[in-house]
């Protein structure tokens, strides 16, 4: 059900009142979204389980155990971690973030960063 216009200009004026009073809250707000948490703790669990994956491999060259408790550890706590965190995120923030990935704005700039390198190696004797 759409508001009424006297509801809109009553939300218009809190809202710049907002702006005026504290634009730090005012932009917080504003770039927040439901997913904002959840999407922070995925990408939190990713950079676990890669440098888990790391720790991993570089304490094999000093002790298998080490390596093991350290490396797999961290990248247990941090599957777990991302599990939970898409699991808050649900069905319809994972597919916000898969769409939001398949953007033509993504395409178009890798497109046009092929042809700017395309234009660089170019020889001039090409042209002609």
């Amino acid at each position: 059900m759409p508001l009424s216009e006297d509801e809109q200009r009553i939300l218009t004026e809190i809202e710049e009142q907002l702006y005026a009073s504290d634009p730090a809250l005012a932009k917080q707000v504003s770039s927040t979204t439901v997913y904002s948490g959840g999407l922070r703790g995925v990408r939190w669990g990713i950079f676990g389980l890669i440098v888990g994956l790391g720790a991993m491999l570089a304490l094999l060259q000093v002790h298998v155990l080490a390596s093991f408790i350290v490396g797999f550890g961290l990248m247990l706590v941090s599957a777990w971690h991302l599990e939970r965190s898409l699991r808050t995120l649900g069905r319809t923030g994972v597919q916000q973030l898969t769409s939001s990935m398949r953007t033509p704005n993504v395409r178009s700039y890798l497109a046009n960063a092929q042809e700017k390198a395309r234009e660089k190696m170019r020889r001039p004797e090409d042209d002609a």
